[in-house]
């Protein structure tokens, strides 16, 4: 896993790609806090919130080339016919990835110096909102490899990880979109029962939503449960690229 991952991160900085990312994300979080700054009231809880929104441009920037270049190139065949544990493959390429996201997190560190050297405040807020960021970058950076897993295009594995992610941005407008149309399909039936279905089928779909399970980690509430569902999820796509690294490898035989 150790080789892995130096490999893969030391090549964020072979390519342009790690470049493209750390600049993208320091230009908007530069300009986020230039933007407070310059009028006087600077949150950190709120840069940070406002950053987790571009997790849908840089995530599939920096993972969209970890597997699909290997299959491009027909290095990934190593994988497959070699002792190696493809458990230790995903686990590699995650880290590499997620280190990369640290880095480019220093950023917001300087900023935090800079308020408190200033006189601001770093509250639990904001300390909550941080703690958040990284689950869903593990979160989001899994679906990023996954993506990467089922292609050997760049491009395609960058689209398909923009959508997923974009999707799981935008469920809470989604639960209500389609809450809403149960709820006139079925008013003709039954007005009560259209309004228990449409709020119920809304309330399931917002119950996945991972802004909305972690948005009172900015009043300093932390719950638990939220970042295990953060965990969860990262799991869950890290599992199913190693059963299509592993469907693969049976196929070589």
């Amino acid at each position: 896993m150790t080789a892995i991952f130096k490999r893969e991160f030391l090549s964020y900085f072979r390519s342009p790609v790690g470049y493209v990312a750390i600049a993208l994300f320091s230009f908007l979080s530069g300009f986020i806090f230039y933007s407070q700054f310059a009028v006087g009231t600077v949150d950190i809880a709120s840069e940070v919130i406002t950053l987790r929104s571009f997790f849908v441009v840089i995530v599939p920037i920096i993972t969209m080339g970890l597997l699909s270049e290997d299959k491009k190139r027909g290095t990934d065949i190593l994988y497959y016919t070699t002792p190696v544990n493809l458990f230790n493959v995903v686990a590699g390429k995650v880290l590499a990835a997620f280190a990369l996201y640290a880095i480019m997190f220093i950023n917001v560190i300087i900023h935090i110096i800079v308020t408190v050297n200033c006189g601001g405040v770093f509250g639990v807020g904001a300390m909550g909102t941080i703690i958040v960021f990284f689950f869903m970058a593990f979160m989001y950076i899994a679906i990023g490899l996954f993506a990467s897993a089922i292609t050997d295009s760049q491009i395609v594995s960058a689209i398909v990880a923009f959508v997923i992610i974009i999707i799981t941005q935008l469920l809470g407008t989604i639960g209500d979109y389609i809450g809403s149309a149960f709820t006139s399909i079925l008013s003709g039936i039954n007005s009560g029962f259209a309004q228990s279905v449409g709020n119920g089928i809304s309330k399931a779909i917002n119950w996945l939503d991972p802004f909305l399970k972690t948005q009172d980690f900015r009043l300093g509430i932390f719950s638990v449960s939220s970042l295990i569902y953060l965990v969860s999820v990262g799991i869950l796509f890290l599992y199913l690229t190693f059963r299509v690294l592993d469907k693969k490898r049976w196929s070589q035989n």
